[in-house]
């Protein structure tokens, strides 16, 4: 079994970071944070450019764009969209289109697929499993919902009021329930099955976006160790500051090729494994990324504040630690 990323999922991602880095991510993280969505949608565009939600669609779909169904590649480039810090419900989107194309309908398909692939609409999505408030309901084009029951629904809207919105550690990500109502697109066990299929390919790219997020924290608080000088040396140099980076480090490296090894076998433990070690590895740099900055990491005014807010709501996205130790677990009991 290969970890290690092929050449070519190299340079996908070092096209992804390079593209990302001249985005100025930050600015369009603040602003979809305050209700301008302009600015990320403009970054999205640019992503869909380099196929990289054609990866969640599968290839026999490929006269609607589909290039996948591609997890080791898609988690390659989710890595990148957490070390970025790319808002909006990239996660989502890419769950969706993998519910369509694993749902095996043509309709339902060729009427949403194209526009999720060529980035022309965003998609939040909500399933049995997961969470029933959706990501960015108010601003994506499509909202789909799955049942217990297995009806598949295009929801018409978020619920109305105060006890529909979940607010979010994270400013820009908004939590809204969808309405319980909504055009009926399919139904029955296939619903379900896919449904299935697609909550755990959103775990699977929410942990590579965790990784993306730690590794992303990690670097800038070691930029700033260096930096930071007390008593006429730099903080980097004192043995608890590098005790508490190594660790960082290390649970950051335990991590990574469990994501590989859940992208390329799929199986629900795998997954669930991934999510839980990368989930809880981007917490801790968050903490550690807080705790060297001092009070300065948390003010609005420095961007480590805007993936320090991404930590803990990644961490408990599309399965929370306890739900993922427990598929583990049951793994472990047969």
């Amino acid at each position: 079994m290969r970890f290690l990323p092929t050449a070519q999922q190299s340079d996908f991602a070092r096209t992804l970071r390079g593209l990302l880095g001249a985005s100025d991510v930050p600015a369009a993280v603040r602003a979809w944070g305050a209700g301008d969505q302009g600015p990320g949608r403009a970054v999205w565009s640019r992503l869909a450019g380099t196929g990289l939600f054609a990866l969640a669609a599968d290839e026999a779909y490929g006269d609607l764009g589909g290039l996948g169904l591609l997890p080791v590649e898609l988690a390659v480039g989710f890595v990148e969209l957490g070390r970025a810090g790319m808002p909006g419900p990239v996660v989502e989107t890419a769950a969706a289109a993998v519910l369509l194309s694993a749902l095996g309908e043509e309709e339902p398909a060729k009427r949403f697929l194209p526009g999720l692939v060529a980035g022309e609409a965003l998609a939040t999505l909500t399933l049995p499993g997961g969470s029933p408030y959706a990501l960015d309901a108010d601003a994506a084009a499509y909202c789909f919902t799955v049942s217990a029951a297995g009806e598949l629904r295009l929801a018409g809207g978020p619920a109305g009021g105060e006890g529909g919105l979940l607010r979010s550690t994270d400013p820009a990500r908004r939590l809204l329930r969808p309405a319980a109502e909504g055009e009926l697109l399919a139904s029955g066990p296939p619903v379900l099955a896919a449904a299935g299929t697609a909550l755990g390919w959103a775990r699977l790219l929410t942990a590579a976006q965790c990784l993306g997020v730690g590794e992303a924290l990690l670097a800038r608080t070691v930029e700033y160790a260096k930096q930071r000088t007390q008593f006429g040396t730099p903080i980097g140099g004192f043995q608890a500051v590098k005790h508490r980076l190594a660790d960082t480090l290390l649970a950051l490296e335990f991590a990574r090729p469990l994501v590989w090894a859940a992208a390329l076998g799929l199986a629900p433990w795998e997954v669930a494994a991934a999510k839980l070690a990368a989930g809880e590895a981007a917490y801790a740099a968050a903490m550690t990324a807080l705790q060297i900055h001092g009070a300065v990491g948390y003010t609005e005014e420095l961007d480590l504040s805007l993936w320090l807010r991404k930590a803990r709501p990644l961490r408990d996205a599309w399965g929370a630690p306890s739900a993922c130790r427990a598929v583990v677990l049951q793994e472990r009991e047969r």
